[in-house]
Parts: structure tokens; sequence; C-alpha cells
């Protein structure tokens, strides 16, 4: 079976790691040439290609001709990149099964309440609105010869990208806002999904991803200062927090996500149900 790979960023090369000897070929891209130098040096086993999302390039039209599956992790801009190039190109390809990697944030905000993959989509800001858009040109993709997925991510974090890591540098800080929850997920848990994904007998569809507590960010950057043995740092009042505008559009939304599609559906079990376990493996390195 051969996989290609669409975006090869701190997900999908976790997954790779843990499963490219999956797979018997594999080729995956990144922005430019000197990513790709670096990729194939990274993954030696792995066909690296340069596709900075807007020329088709030869070597990748052929890849997607030969590949039995494809992973998608590339932002949606103005629609998605790549069905923009190569749409016609994987519609008319014998790839059988595809993963596309989303975000929650198509949900928008739900007031605290409990969401799931029936609750319809409500996209609060424009990035939001190109990503309902892609999944659905992607989820138009299948047919019965074709199992597609689209994996709805919460906040990830892992090695490198974690409180822990976050209080050691300096830049932890502890904003409140009274009933504030966020869902994260850990980014060894999104490689356990995408390969159920690849692996299951379920006709594809919509799966969130994430783990099982939802939490007000405040309590983990307390945990993650607990774990380290060092003060938490001082509570910052929501309304008097300095942030980007990227930042606030997060904090602007509030939902609990259900992942019981993905434990009872796809099968998953999460190597990290909640921050505690994550945060506590992260310990020693960050």
């Amino acid at each position: 079976m051969k996989l290609l790979a669409f975006g090869i960023g701190y997900s999908v090369e976790t997954y790779l790691r843990a499963h490219l000897k999956d797979w018997s070929e594999a080729g995956g891209t990144v922005r430019t040439q000197a990513k790709a130098t670096q990729l194939a040096q990274d993954f030696p086993r792995l066909r690296a290609f340069a596709f900075d999302g807007t020329v088709p390039t030869p070597d990748v039209a052929a890849a997607i001709a030969d590949a039995d599956a494809l992973l998608v992790s590339v932002p949606a801009q103005g629609g998605d990149p790549v069905l923009r190039v190569f749409g016609d190109a994987i519609a008319a390809s014998g790839v059988s099964r595809i993963v596309y990697l989303s975000t929650l944030g198509v949900y928008g905000d739900a007031a605290g309440g409990w969401v799931d993959e029936t609750t319809p989509v409500d996209p609060a800001v424009s990035r939001a609105e190109a990503r309902v858009a892609a999944e659905n040109d992607w989820l138009g993709l299948a047919t019965p010869n074709r199992r597609v997925f689209a994996l709805r991510l919460a906040g990830i974090y892992g090695p490198g990208r974690n409180a822990i890591a976050n209080l050691r540098d300096g830049s932890a800080r502890r904003i409140v806002k009274p009933g504030q929850v966020f869902n994260r997920i850990h980014v060894e848990d999104i490689s356990r999904a995408i390969d159920a994904c690849m692996r299951a007998e379920m006709p594809g569809g919509v799966v969130n991803v994430c783990d099982d507590e939802p939490a007000p960010p405040q309590d983990v950057i307390a945990y993650a200062a607990d774990i380290l043995g060092m003060p938490a740092p001082p509570d910052i009042p929501f309304e008097s927090a300095q942030m980007s505008p990227m930042a606030a559009t997060f904090w602007a939304t509030c939902k609990r996500v259900s992942n019981r599609k993905l434990r009872r559906e796809l099968g998953v079990e999460l190597a990290y149900p909640t921050y505690r376990e994550g945060l506590a493996a992260l310990a020693p390195s960050g």
C-alpha cells in the first residue's frame, strides 16, 4: 500500500515516525525545495516533494496516480489548495482512502455546551468558514470504493508544545475567563486516530479528535507548575489580558466536544485521556 501525505508538519510528522513502516512506499509534500531536502534526510524512506499550493508539479501528479491513500494537512485558504490544483487528478485516481485534518473551530460557540458530530457547524471566523468548505469538498470525493474521513482536531499539544515547555521558557500565562474551557488532544493520539482511519471498515465521515476532559486553561497551567514543583503564574483576568487577534478568536468561543465516535466507532484507545496523563509523560523533557 502506498501513501501520499500533503503538508508534513507537526501532526503528520508524528504519524510518520510511528507508522511509515506500515506502508510499502510513501511520499510527502512541504512548501519549499529546501524543506523537501531536509524531509528526505529525516525520513530516508519517504519521497519528498516541494508543493507550494499553486503549481501542479508532475512528480506530485504521478504520486497521486500511484497512491492508495492520501493524508492531507494543508490550511484552507480561499479554497483547499490541494483540491484546487489536483482535484481532478485525485477524483480520477485509484485512491481508496483519504484522511483530511480539520479543526473543531468549525463548530463556533456553544456557550460551554456539549457538541458532537451531529451538531451543525457554525464557523465564527473566516478561517473556519474555509475549513467547512474544504471539508465538504474532500468528503464529496467519497465513493463506494473510496472512504473519506475528516478529523476535526482539538488544540494540539505534545513534545515541545505544551504548558510545561511554556513554563520553562517563561511564556506561560494563566488567563482566567469564568466558564471558559478548551478541548485538547496529544499529538500521539492524533497519530492513533489517523492510523485507525487508514484501517477502519466504517464508511468514513466526520470524527472529532479530542481527549476526555475539556478543561479551563488556567487549570492546565497550574497542573504543569505543580509537576515542575514551581509556583503557578498569577491569574490574569481575561478583560485585561493582551492577546493577538488570532488568539482572541479562540477565546471568543466555548464548547465541550464529545469524543464518543472516536472511541466507540473508530475504536481509538487514547494514550493520554486527559491533560494530566499527557503532561506527566512530557515532564522529563518538555
